[in-house]
């Protein structure tokens, strides 16, 4: 289970540190959020063979929304909880509408509309939660 998320977070660290860096396009953005959405549903997966082995939880539900919401009921960790809340976004974010600016160009950013509110997923942005998704690894890295 670490192999495999191990090897998405390398993919979204080389997304990150290396295309995102040469190309500047909102397309590597969106696959680098597309990799933390593969990364954080095997760690989900994981916190949850982890509940199950521990008889807190009895079964492991399919659905992802269920899974998210029964992770959130299970772990107190707020650096869990903090990328919970941006799972949920990310997974909301095919459907949204987005609107490109800069691309090629240093200030590349994605404007994202969701009900009736603007979001800029802009290098910052990117670089934030970039900060938690490492912190959030460390973290499933404790659970036994």
């Amino acid at each position: 289970m670490f192999s495999q998320i191990e090897r998405e977070r390398s993919i979204a660290e080389h997304l990150f540190y290396v295309s995102l860096k040469y190309t500047k396009t909102t397309d590597v953005i969106l696959n680098l959020i597309n990799r933390w959405v593969m990364m954080i549903d095997l760690s989900i997966g994981h916190i949850l063979k982890t509940a199950k082995k521990a008889k807190k939880i009895k079964e492991i539900p399919v659905a992802p929304k269920a899974r998210e919401l029964l992770v959130r009921k299970i772990s107190k960790d707020p650096i869990v909880l903090e990328v919970m809340d941006m799972y949920s976004f990310f997974r909301k974010l095919p459907d949204l509408d987005k609107i490109r600016e800069y691309e090629f160009r240093k200030n590349v950013a994605l404007r994202v509309v969701s009900e009736d509110k603007e979001r800029k997923i802009d290098m910052d942005q990117l670089k934030l939660w970039n900060e938690k998704m490492s912190g959030f690894l460390l973290a499933i890295k404790k659970i036994k």
